[in-house]
């Protein structure tokens, strides 16, 4: 777990400061997925793998003034960039592992997690600590501003029926950590996964 961990901080680390500036466009289909997410003003909602914050005024958006939002990351330079993007503003930075939150079982309404799964160590197990901290009947997002085959494509590589993120994978994954399906979308523009945690 720890090498896992360790090779994490140090792709993120290496790449935070310019993170924002290699996908500057990105910012509207952030803000579409956190709509399709139905937050309600006073949710309390964690951005878990927050990087630099993109989600993060979404978010606040979403729950207004009285809600809560939470942004958690393994790698302090990405929290670093968020704080210096301004990103503060809107929720609580919080340097933490998502596979071991520091959060009350139930305490959450939703968690948004954008290109997380694929970093998962245990990924069965990791979802199961985020369903942990939400209450029953409450909302997963996994989303990236980009289809699989898109992102593929920008990495030099062909999608594989083993991917975690096919649908047929991601089903049964989410079914396994307490989490049931509500909708798939994996488009060139997007992927989007919605969930609702089981009682």
């Amino acid at each position: 777990m720890a090498d896992d961990h360790t090779h994490v901080q140090e792709f993120f680390g290496a790449r935070a400061a310019g993170w924002d500036a290699r996908f500057p466009d990105d910012g509207p289909a952030y803000a579409a997925a956190v709509t399709e997410l139905g937050l309600s003003p006073g949710d309390a909602v964690l951005d878990a793998g927050c990087g630099t914050g993109r989600a993060l005024a979404p978010l606040r958006r979403a729950v207004g003034p009285t809600g809560t939002v939470v942004g958690a990351d393994l790698t302090p330079a990405m929290l670093e960039a968020a704080l210096r993007a301004g990103r503060g503003a809107s929720g609580q930075l919080l340097l933490a592992d998502v596979t071991r939150l520091p959060l009350r079982t139930g305490s959450l309404d939703a968690v948004f997690a954008a290109g997380l799964v694929a970093h998962l160590p245990q990924p069965e197990v990791n979802l199961r600590e985020l369903a942990r901290v939400v209450r029953p009947g409450g909302k997963l997002a996994l989303f990236h501003p980009i289809g699989r085959a898109a992102l593929a494509a920008r990495q030099g590589r062909q999608i594989t029926d083993d991917d975690l993120r096919a649908e047929p994978n991601l089903r049964l994954l989410l079914a396994g950590s307490g989490w049931r399906t509500v909708s798939y979308v994996d488009e060139d523009a997007r992927f989007l996964a919605l969930a609702v945690r089981q009682d």
